[in-house]
């Protein structure tokens, strides 16, 4: 075998690191965004924000990592070294706490004039809620350690999932309990606020609320008994032998029903602690101006980033190899302004193209919708249709409609008659809205609405109907049969 060198061209794509980090930055949510620029701004010494202080001034926000506090000089002492004029220290006026804005002096002194004091709003768990009642009871020491037990196994929503022979075997080898003391203390706990709590299923659950409420309560004897004995028949709009068992007519049972349903079926979800994932902040802004819809950027969440000048000037002025970590990091600092830039530059583009295209729902709203690909908006933009999914992905649109994300601006189509195509959006839509207009006691089958739909020239297959109608979390048209 004969061994000889060969040369050959190829082209591979390099992802530099910049372009990896924009990529990055481009499909993080805002919150994520803060988040990394959080980060970043510790580790970086020569990125900082460009924030005012209340007087106008700029504000002075500089970092030095613990790990490289011996390697980088302090700003102000290089800044005198460097015969530069002296450099004021301004403390930050405030700074973010939980979501709160917590005010503090920067004066360290014993002024009482100056002492502001901060206190975050406290929201309390349903378990603490729970507590805070039970220490005010008359019990034992036995019985509120039962109790607590119990409040412990109570899930966010308020209710015993497990059963009470499980935790008397639990408790069994510690202490003996019997099963009638973890009854008592049961009810000890289902008497307590808020209304329902400590249930074991729905029905016992709304009988609770039904009991808490005053005896002159219209109707409420009636409630009572169909909560805690025909709930599956309530359940099933199985009406006809609703009336035969509680010996009444239509009036009272819709009556009953409608007492029935103001009930709150998870007591505890008004104590469920919201995590900040549940929040979104809108990017773009859509309004009309002059009789076009345009679409700007929201000041507030794009952030203002800058170079630390003093730690600029030092470089300037020494370009010798000891500072060769400060010019690395200068180089990142100037990547990551000129991504965060390009990010929310993007974010403007996409929203303005779908804006463009999707005119009509924001003039007649969800059944003037029309199909929409990404692909559509990746051509006129001459983007990937990657990229174009990663901007659109947890982004925000506020409108005069509401916040949208801007993934629900697009969907697949349905064809019509006359050879056009409806959006998926816009059908659903009429389909909602058909729904809303029927009548409760003869509502309108999946078949039904494919023939109305079909009369409009839109061609919809009934499992398509059901699909969409499921979606919107919309029941069959005999669970949604009333009185």
């Amino acid at each position: 075998m004969k061994q000889g060198l060969q040369l050959r061209f190829s082209q591979n794509l390099a992802l530099t690191p910049q372009l990896q980090q924009s990529i990055r930055l481009l499909q993080l949510s805002t919150q994520e965004l803060n988040q990394e620029l959080d980060s970043i701004l510790q580790a970086n010494p020569l990125l900082e924000r460009d924030e005012k202080n209340a007087d106008g001034t700029d504000a002075v926000d500089t970092f030095i990592p613990s790990s490289t506090a011996q390697e980088i000089p302090n700003p102000q002492e290089a800044a005198k070294a460097e015969e530069a004029p002296p450099q004021e220290n301004f403390a930050d006026d405030y700074f973010e706490y939980s979501g709160s804005t917590r005010w503090e002096d920067s004066n360290s002194g014993n002024d009482e004039d100056n002492d502001y004091s901060f206190q975050e709003a406290a929201s309390l768990s349903l378990r603490e809620h729970l507590l805070s009642q039970l220490k005010f009871l008359p019990l034992s020491e036995r019985d509120q350690m039962l109790a607590l037990l119990l409040v412990d196994a109570i899930n966010e929503d308020g209710y015993l999932e497990q059963p009470l022979e499980e935790l008397v075997n639990q408790i069994v080898e510690e202490s003996e309990v019997d099963l009638l003391e973890l009854q008592t203390a049961l009810k000890h706990i289902q008497n307590l606020d808020p209304a329902g709590v400590g249930a074991r299923n729905l029905a016992e659950c709304l009988s609770l609320q039904l009991r808490a409420m005053p005896e002159d309560t219209p109707y409420i004897a009636l409630a009572r008994t169909l909560a805690e004995q025909h709930l599956p028949l309530l359940a099933a709009r199985d009406y006809a032998k609703l009336r035969k068992l509680l010996h009444c007519d239509d009036e009272t049972l819709r009556l009953v029903q409608q007492l029935i349903t103001q009930l709150n079926p998870r007591p505890g979800n008004a104590f469920s602690n919201i995590s900040s994932d549940h929040f979104i902040q809108h990017e773009i802004i859509v309004k009309k101006v002059k009789g076009i819809w345009i679409a700007s950027l929201n000041d507030e969440v794009v952030p203002k980033l800058r170079i630390n000048q003093l730690y600029a000037n030092i470089l300037k002025r020494n370009r010798d190899s000891s500072n060769q970590y400060l010019m690395s990091q200068m180089q990142e600092a100037k990547w990551m302004i000129k991504n965060i830039q390009q990010r929310f530059s993007t974010i403007l583009r996409v929203s303005q193209a779908i804006v463009d295209r999707q005119r009509n729902f924001f003039e007649h709203g969800e059944v003037a919708m029309r199909p929409l690909v990404l692909r559509e908006i990746a051509d006129e933009l001459e983007l990937h249709e990657s990229t174009i999914s990663r901007v659109t992905t947890r982004k925000y649109m506020l409108t005069p409609r509401g916040v949208y994300e801007l993934k629900y601006f697009f969907g697949s189509h349905v064809a019509t008659e006359s050879g056009g195509a409806c959006s998926a959006t816009a059908i659903r839509a009429l389909i909602k809205q058909m729904i809303a207009e029927e009548n409760p006691k003869k509502p309108l089958s999946d078949n039904q609405i494919t023939d109305v739909l079909s009369k409009q020239g839109i061609v919809v297959a009934r499992r398509t109907i059901a699909k969409y109608r499921e979606s919107l979390q919309l029941p069959a048209a005999s669970q949604r049969k009333s009185l």
